[in-house]
């Protein structure tokens, strides 16, 4: 109770607190992002084995928590002192303890994004319903956006639990009314999906993933219909800057997909902590 009561008294405690455990969870999101697309695509070659009447080899348990975090160099079995977010990185100077090879610095990068995410979340909600919603859903993005980078996948079982969470959570008219976060869902999807089909019947060719169009209504169910102008605009200014410049600088090739995802993810969160401030000044100078 002593903890509770401190939480809800210290602002500044309830931010240290949630920097800690943001932390934390960036280390299991780790884990997330390189192993929900491996157990997806495990899953799918079982299911068309099946379909193809093919014998379907009995795999060993590999799910988020088994079997335990190895080196991908050597296979060594991480001890717990090795897993401490960012400590650990910095203790092991970047390499395996094991076999001295080098540790992605993509790692600690995601914990500190993580726990940065998570200290401003505290900071700009403080504590409450808003305070722990919010972690949860930029915890969700983090995950989202560098499985996106990776494999160009934004998975259902993130996207579509983190719609019905941003309807739940609006019941009580937490970051919206229950009317517009409704609204923002349905039109966030169908927004991106027309944009898709427009796009595919003039080119032939598919523009967005379908993950997007769930990715986007579940921003809609949290943050209501009003901000869907924002995240697009935001995300489409970014996304068409950003492959420009890769282009010019020849890191990639005019027809290489690019994942959308982070761009939504980065408009979701300009709208979800300024939102309301970019929106009144916007319709103040029209006004």
């Amino acid at each position: 109770m002593a903890l509770i009561d401190l939480l809800q008294t210290s602002p500044s405690f309830f931010i240290f607190f949630c920097t800690v455990i943001g932390l934390a969870v960036g280390s299991f999101l780790n884990v997330v992002i390189h192993r929900l697309p491996k157990m997806l695509q495990a899953e799918w070659d079982q299911q068309r084995a099946k379909l193809e009447n093919e014998a379907v080899a009995a795999l060993p348990p590999h799910n988020l928590v088994a079997p335990r975090s190895r080196c991908p160099h050597c296979g060594h079995t991480l001890a717990a002192w090795e897993n401490i977010p960012v400590a650990s990185y910095i203790m092991l100077r970047g390499k395996c303890s094991h076999c001295r090879a080098a540790i992605s610095p993509r790692y600690p990068a995601i914990e500190l994004l993580s726990g940065m995410l998570s200290a401003l979340v505290a900071w700009h909600f403080g504590y409450g319903i808003a305070g722990f919603a919010g972690l949860f859903f930029a915890w969700a993005m983090v995950a989202l956006v560098f499985i996106d980078i990776d494999v160009q996948l934004l998975p259902d079982r993130i996207t579509l639990p983190l719609l019905w969470a941003g309807l739940l959570v609006n019941l009580n008219n937490v970051f919206t009314d229950i009317r517009s976060a409704v609204i923002g869902a349905v039109a966030g999807y169908l927004l991106l999906w027309a944009i898709y089909w427009c796009y595919k019947l003039i080119s032939g060719k598919e523009g967005l993933g379908r993950g997007d169009f769930k990715l986007l209504a579940a921003i809609g169910a949290w943050l209501g219909w009003e901000m869907l102008p924002l995240v697009i605009l935001f995300s489409s200014l970014t996304g068409a800057m950003a492959g420009i410049i890769l282009v010019l600088l020849e890191k990639q090739e005019r027809d290489t997909p690019v994942p959308f995802g982070p761009y939504l993810a980065g408009g979701s969160f300009v709208a979800f902590f300024g939102g309301d401030l970019i929106n009144r000044a916007y319709f103040g100078m029209l006004g």
